[in-house]
């Protein structure tokens, strides 16, 4: 793979097009839905990512579909396709950290309008989904500090334009920015924040990970250097200064209001949530920017918080039963669902898998356990595994009672439900049949015309 230096959204997309990985899409799409249904197309046939130079009712061109795939993730990542997982692995041991560099100027200084002349209709906010309530920003990464040990935060949010300077703000209880502000003397006091768009996709994934450190120190793991970071215009926050983008303001959390619903990793529209909500009083962006959007409850959606930063962390738990097994968690899964890889040597070993797969983390719902011959990346294989190597009564045990996400449509409103293995693995004990069919593979452009 031809690596190429990446350090902002710009030169990733001069990466991508380098190997063929990038379509500019010069015919004019709507900002309202278009837009996105050609993106998720791409996406759905790893056609690459999509750079949309005309856009109805857009004075910039916007990008989607960094990280929507094994294949989109490794060009970010500077690796090839089968090294995500170590390579995300050895990102996300903390001593591997790489500390931000504090720069005085960013390029997105270069434009900036505050106070009452913010209009958040200057902002070219798609309509993804047609159950959407309205438009969405969900490219954003969301910039905080704990006022407490003084740690930076990155995540994301999904944010609804409801007025000229005003959004729905989307938070788990559980997520560190809704930490920060509990924490504090007065809870309900302004909270500053900054939304950063149009990244370099080393933050993009760092934003996906929940732990206890600033995830840009991840960031800078992958890049090998400390990310640039300098002040907001009006919030005390280290905002990444390569960013085309960044809106600033205050969350106001006990100012709350109803927004979505919005098209959620699940698959489903997600429901209405009474969120807080944020007063932007500064839009500040580079000459000529390029805005980014995700695709909500599609590939990229997937990968960035469901894959890339929990392969690892299953991998290291199963490993603690068979050292040699691979997992997969599949984009078509939503999260929920893990398919784990062994050389089957014992019957109760794909159980255990299945189990530490389960607590490893609280999304995982399904565990499938299949072969090595098997092909995990592809959703046809795993079905025949599941159809011609399971017996419904034998090779499936479920969890009663089990935790997972609050927002799992099979959980009740806690994220209590069942959790559910499948030992998809070949019995030979039971039933010799042989080797699989298999035929090599075909350049089929050699015979078809």
């Amino acid at each position: 793979m031809t690596k190429m230096t990446i350090r902002d959204l710009r030169s990733h997309i001069a990466s991508l097009e380098a190997v063929g990985a990038l379509s500019r899409i010069t015919r004019r799409v709507a900002l309202d839905h278009e837009l996105s249904d050609v993106a998720a197309a791409m996406q759905r046939s790893d056609t690459g990512a999509a750079l949309f130079e005309d856009v109805d009712g857009s004075p910039w061109p916007i990008f989607s579909g960094a990280v929507a795939s094994q294949r989109l993730a490794a060009i970010a990542l500077g690796c090839e396709a089968d090294e995500v997982v170590d390579r995300m692995g050895e990102v996300l041991d903390p001593a591997n950290g790489v500390a931000t560099r504090y720069v005085e100027s960013a390029a997105w200084h270069a434009n900036t309008v505050t106070g009452s002349e913010v209009d958040l209709d200057m902002i070219p906010i798609p309509v993804h989904s047609r159950g959407d309530g309205g438009a969405f920003i969900t490219g954003a990464v969301t910039v905080t500090k704990d006022p407490v040990s003084g740690r930076g935060n990155l995540s994301y949010n999904r944010m609804l334009r409801t007025g000229r300077n005003s959004l729905g703000f989307n938070v788990n209880e559980w997520r560190d920015v809704g930490t920060f502000m509990k924490n504090r003397p007065d809870p309900d006091a302004p909270f500053p924040v900054a939304l950063a768009i149009g990244l370099d996709p080393a933050i993009m994934i760092a934003a996906g990970i929940r732990t206890p450190v600033d995830e840009l120190t991840i960031a800078g793991a992958i890049r090998g250097e400390g990310v640039e970071v300098c002040r907001g215009v009006n919030v005390d926050i280290d905002i990444p200064a390569r960013a085309e983008v960044v809106l600033e303001g205050f969350i106001h959390p006990a100012d709350r209001a109803p927004e979505g619903p919005l098209a959620e990793f699940h698959g489903y529209l997600g429901e209405m949530w009474n969120s807080p909500t944020v007063e932007i009083t500064a839009v500040s962006w580079r000459d000529d920017p390029i805005y980014q959007t995700i695709v909500p409850g599609w590939y990229e959606h997937i990968y960035i918080g469901n894959v890339l930063p929990r392969e690892p962390l299953l991998r290291r738990f199963i490993r603690h039963v068979d050292p040699t097994a691979d997992v997969h968690i599949p984009p078509y899964g939503n999260g929920f669902l893990a398919v784990i890889s062994i050389d089957r040597d014992n019957p109760g070993t794909p159980r255990n898998l299945a189990m530490a797969a389960m607590t490893a983390h609280i999304n995982i719902r399904n565990v499938v356990v299949v072969d090595r011959d098997v092909d995990v990346s592809q959703p046809s294989d795993v079905l025949w595994a599941i159809t011609n190597r399971v017996h419904w009564s034998d090779d499936i045990f479920t969890v009663p009672h089990a935790q997972g996400h609050e927002m799992d449509p099979v959980a009740d409103k806690r994220g209590v439900g069942v959790k559910v293995g499948i030992d998809a693995t070949y019995k030979r004990e039971r039933r010799e049949y042989g080797e699989r069919v298999a035929y090599a593979p075909i350049d089929l452009s050699r015979y078809l015309g």
